[in-house]
């Protein structure tokens, strides 16, 4: 993806339905992680120019016609980068690793020279480089454009204005190829600016930014540039442009075609893209098709498969048919029903109307088998380019108020999850590398990601538990017989879900792109959950005050080196110490084989509140008594691994994570080092932990899923996460909502406990991550700030490393603060990142250059047809 199309889309969340939609603690490792970090590399059939044919129309499917050419304003959107990224100037590009390059049909260089008392850099620009009436790039469209989004005149309607703000002046240099930028804070991402460049006739003044770049661009200069739009076709059209001074585009016309995500297998089978963003659903019946056609069509078996067989009211299969898929309709040479009715019809002299329903069911059957075959037939001639999108799914956890406020809570939920299971949930069945994402603000293979995810801890029940106890929620707090104190509220409403259950099933789509959601959103005063000032305070608590966080600055005369943990102060450790050893009895006791001494409390039923526990005796949640199949594992594999090397009574020793950071769940004094060890064994396979509750109310969690189409993946993944919730006694109440009020009704303004929903990424952490995980802040009018924080989690510490970030100029030392900011937000346990997002791409078999891009940046006069092969 292009950087034009990260940053206009990190402003856009990716939260509707349609896509499923942007390390440890930073001391204990500096080297360049995110190159060992494995990384899966784009797919897009390169091809060399001189094996490109040039010319012909390449049909490019996009989910509506962009709402604004505009890549600043806050309806911007996929196609309004895809437009900017072939027809205007883009001084940077991104590489596989997303990291930016100077593209040199703009620059011949572009540098820092000088950085005390103030940041200045130098551009050289080429000096071919014009728009498209003949005048040159130069610096008086740097200086429209820096007005333009510095903020202080409220006239442009802008999404936002990272990094702009930050200048003090720009001037023209030497000569007319040379800008000098200014500016009175340093700004580590200072690449990040001026991409895309609009002519100053768009930026020069408010009406022509806010009006006039809507529906046209007055000059343009790239390899392509805009012919027309036909928005009764759902078309746009570009075209080569003539004055491009860089190599020819080798596609005469790039049109892109509105085809919304519903009606995309329509146009691949009736050949009305080339290009086109598929599901993981569609992907499966294009591979089908393809393996399909490679042995053999429908009823003509490749050599040595067995014979076809004739369908039947039984349901015997037809050949072809696949297993991870329907049917395919009945092969034409075999004996259908139909046939076989009329057989019998014509031998025992049936009436007329018998025989006219066995011709008109004959008909029907010819038809459905031609028209399946035609299908195959135009699906063949795809193939689908697959890579791991720049993007990733997170967990969301509303810390604003109720139960998800107390951090113990939050690192409890996010304790009992096993992300690798999750990861593989989506990833394994597309073919996709599928490993858990570790870090908030890089992706694999990125130079900043290093996997942070141990300052919070891998999957662990017992210690999911020992949290929740540590919060006051236990069996015997959910019970009815505990008479509640007065004034608690009753049911839900006393655990912070809502007190009517919404009805439905657990469901989910894939998230997608708010409107509207770059701009700092204030969360409204009426939300249905607790009010502002509450929740103010509790983002930023427990207080950092007595820990110590791995990778933090040490004194220069620490010898001590290798892996921390995060530790609280001694007191807190025996506190901690003396609970995990009273969930450990509770767990005991809950998996006992004997339970006929306490009463059986459980709720054995299976509903939208999450599946509950399975009585004594039952074979599991969900399953009946006889039920044959063993019940799953209550964790990872190692969970019942028994406990060595511990004296009698004491806790076992933390496992060590593989990620740095820091052992998952190890308490222990400032500065002490990880320990190694065993993994404290876990309830019993198979035994999910009763619910959990506190002065009576259970604690139950409002799940919060957009249910438009293409939601499978999500929709596993959520039910996935509810059964392991349910394991440790956490309760959830899965509400699906309309994709258009998932964003603004429920995200935007709080009312959620727990959400799945993407963020793009980036190559700019310091600037497009701060937003996202900065402290919420009180407003004049009793709302909450929270930018584009909607988990309501955030701590001053956090908001001071980003600013560091951003403004230190030594690339090593911003990637560490960077790690270190990533750790911090794991430790909060605000979101949960899950996987990176797979990208699949349907692409005709003959279009190169083009597919699945990753991180990489389109080169739009690269793509084209491939060139006959010469004989």
């Amino acid at each position: 993806m292009s950087q034009v199309g990260v940053r206009a889309l990190r402003s856009a969340a990716l939260l509707t339905s349609g896509a499923l939609a942007v390390s440890v603690l930073a001391g204990c490792s500096s080297g360049d992680e995110g190159g060992r970090a494995r990384a899966v590399p784009a797919d897009i059939a390169a091809a060399a120019r001189a094996d490109v044919a040039d010319g012909g129309t390449l049909r490019w499917a996009v989910d509506a016609l962009p709402a604004t050419l505009n890549a600043f304003q806050a309806d911007a959107d996929a196609a309004t980068a895809r437009v900017a990224g072939a027809v205007l100037p883009a001084l940077f590009t991104l590489d596989e690793r997303g990291r930016p390059q100077p593209n040199p049909n703009y620059l011949e260089s572009a540098e820092i020279i000088e950085r005390e008392p103030r940041q200045v850099v130098r551009y050289r620009l080429n000096q071919q480089a014009v728009w498209s009436d003949g005048r040159e790039i130069g610096a008086a469209d740097f200086v429209a454009q820096w007005q333009a989004l510095r903020g202080r005149d409220s006239a442009y309607w802008t999404a936002r204005n990272a990094g702009y703000e930050r200048i003090e002046k720009i001037e023209r240099g030497a000569d007319d190829l040379e800008v000098r930028v200014t500016f009175a804070k340093r700004y580590a991402d200072w690449k990040s600016l001026f991409t895309p460049l609009y002519p100053k006739e768009v930026t020069g003044s408010p009406t022509a930014f806010n009006d006039g770049a809507r529906t046209r661009l007055p000059k343009s200069a790239g390899p392509f540039r805009m012919k027309a739009v036909d928005a009764k076709a759902g078309t746009l059209t570009l075209v080569r442009d003539p004055r491009w001074w860089g190599e020819p585009a080798k596609l005469e016309r790039l049109v892109l075609r509105a085809v919304p995500r519903a009606g995309r297998a329509k146009a691949l089978t009736t050949k009305a893209v080339d290009v086109a963003d598929v599901d993981a659903s569609l992907a499966a019946r294009v591979d089908r098709a393809v393996r399909e056609g490679k042995a053999g069509a429908p009823g003509s078996p490749a050599p040595g498969s067995p014979a076809p067989r004739s369908a039947a009211p039984g349901g015997a299969a037809p050949s072809g048919a696949a297993p991870d898929g329907p049917a395919p309709a009945p092969a034409p040479d075999a004996k259908a029903p139909s046939d076989a009715l009329k057989s019998w019809a014509t031998a025992h002299g049936s009436d007329e109307a018998k025989a006219a329903a066995a011709r008109a069911a004959r008909l029907r059957d010819r038809q459905a088998a031609a028209a399946y075959e035609a299908e195959q037939q135009a699906l063949r001639g795809y193939v689908v380019r697959r890579t791991l999108e720049p993007a990733f799914t997170q967990l969301a956890l509303n810390g604003e108020s109720g139960p998800l406020a107390d951090e113990r809570v939050r690192r409890a939920v996010a304790r009992a999850l096993d992300r690798r299971e999750l990861a593989r949930t989506v990833l394994a069945p597309v073919g996709l590398p599928a490993e858990p994402l570790g870090s908030h603000l890089a992706l694999a293979g990125q130079d900043a990601y290093a996997d942070s995810s141990g300052a919070l801890g891998d999957q662990d029940t017992e210690e999911a538990l020992s949290l929740l106890a540590d919060a006051g929620f236990t069996p015997e707090g959910a019970r009815a017989s505990a008479a509640p104190k007065e004034g608690t509220k009753a049911g839900a409403e006393g655990s912070g879900a809502p007190s009517k259950a919404p009805s439905g099933t657990p469901s989910g789509s894939a998230a997608g792109t708010p409107a509207g959601a770059a701009s700092p959103a204030a969360a409204p005063a009426a939300s249905p959950r607790a009010g502002a000032g509450a929740g103010a305070t509790a983002v930023d608590m427990p207080s950092d005050e007595g820990l110590y966080i791995v990778g933090d600055p040490q004194p220069a005369d620490d010898p001590w080196t290798g892996t921390y943990v995060l530790a609280p102060a001694p007191a807190a450790a025996v506190h901690s110490r003396l609970v995990l050893g009273q969930a450990r009895a509770v767990t005991s006791a809950l998996t006992a084989p004997d339970t006929a001494a306490a009463p059986d409390t459980t709720d054995t039923t299976d509903t939208t509140a999450g599946r509950s526990a399975a009585p004594a005796g039952s074979a599991g949640p969900g399953r009946p008594a006889d039920d044959p199949k063993p019940p799953r594992a209550v964790g990872a594999a190692g969970d019942t691994e028994p406990d060595t090397g511990t004296a009698a009574g004491d806790p076992p020793a933390p496992q060590q994570p593989k990620a740095q950071g820091g052992a998952p769940g190890a308490y222990a004094p400032a500065g002490t080092a990880a320990p190694s060890g065993g993994k404290a064994p876990s309830p019993a396979a198979g035994a999910p932990v009763g619910p959990l509750g506190k002065d009576g109310q259970p604690l139950t969690l409002r799940f919060v899923l957009p249910s438009g189409p293409g939601s499978e993946s999500l929709r596993a993944v959520g039910e996935k996460i509810v059964a392991m919730l349910d394991r440790v006694g956490v309760r959830t109440e899965i509400s699906k909502v309309p994709d258009a009020s998932f964003f603004k009704d429920h995200i935007a303004s709080g009312d959620y406990d727990l959400a799945l929903y993407s963020w793009p990424g980036t190559a700019f952490p310091a600037t497009d991550g701060r937003p996202i995980y900065a402290k919420p802040e009180p407003a004049t009018d009793g709302s909450l700030l929270v930018e584009q924080n909607y988990t309501r989690v955030g701590t001053d510490h956090i908001d001071q490393l980003f600013e560091r970030a951003a403004a230190e100029l030594d690339e090593k030392a911003a990637r560490d603060l960077v790690r270190q900011a990533d750790a911090r937000i794991w430790a909060a346990a605000g979101s949960i990142p899950l996987f990176q997002r797979p990208e699949l791409v349907a692409v005709k078999k003959n279009v190169v250059n083009a597919g699945a891009f990753g991180f990489a940046t389109p080169r739009y006069e690269n793509i084209g047809f491939a060139a006959p092969k010469k004989k």
